[in-house]
């Protein structure tokens, strides 16, 4: 008798700036070979050894506002002057081809796509949002001071901002507070086997 087959899962993954959201999408990936990265687009330069179609889809900044104002993307946002978004088409193709998606996205992102998936049957039926947090802000200003990238002055402006992304937890489906790199991938995978397993999402038995 054949398994019962999942449809595929769209995790959006929202934490504050050093809450370690990138490393747990890695740890994921690498231990779920189904777990792929939509690969977003940016207005941004190329940095040396990057490539348009693998490491983003680099774009001039009047093509992106048209794809804006098509309604192409599910999120889109603009950091530093430069301009990045999610199309949607990348998202579908993927879950399509029976992927699980992964999405490392900030809280004004998870609520856009949350809003998209409102109007769209196939994004909603796939979404799961997860919001990793530090246990507290104090643990949060020793891991930004630990990276060594910000002045003690950008390291505040980080913190402030983090405080108002913490507060929007509650409107995310899973809430995982950080501990270990191990164990916030054991409380991951627990979330994805989880989702899995809900029945809209699994292949009834042949009885």
């Amino acid at each position: 008798m054949a398994s019962p087959t999942s449809s595929p899962l769209l995790i959006v993954l929202s934490a504050p700036s050093g809450g370690g959201k990138t490393t747990l999408i890695q740890q994921v990936m690498a231990s779920r070979s189904n777990v792929v990265r939509a690969i977003t687009c940016t207005t941004r330069e190329p940095r040396p050894g990057e490539q348009d179609g693998v490491d983003y889809y680099f774009m001039d900044a009047a093509t992106f506002l048209k794809r804006v104002q098509a309604g192409n993307f599910l999120e889109h946002a603009t950091v530093h002057g430069h301009s990045y978004g999610t199309l949607k088409s990348e998202v579908l193709s993927k879950l399509r081809q029976g992927k699980d998606v992964i999405l490392n996205v900030d809280v004004q992102g998870a609520a856009a796509i949350r809003a998209e998936a409102e109007g769209d049957p196939e994004l909603k039926r796939a979404l799961v949002t997860v919001f990793l947090t530090p246990t507290s802000l104090n643990v949060l200003e020793e891991r930004l001071k630990k990276r060594g990238v910000d002045s003690p002055a950008a390291i505040q402006k980080r913190l402030a901002v983090a405080k108002q992304e913490i507060a929007q937890w509650k409107h995310f489906d899973y809430l995982i507070i950080s501990a270990t790199i191990p164990e916030d991938l054991r409380r991951m995978q627990a979330v994805l086997d989880a989702e899995k397993m809900r029945q809209g999402r699994v292949q009834p038995p042949e009885v």
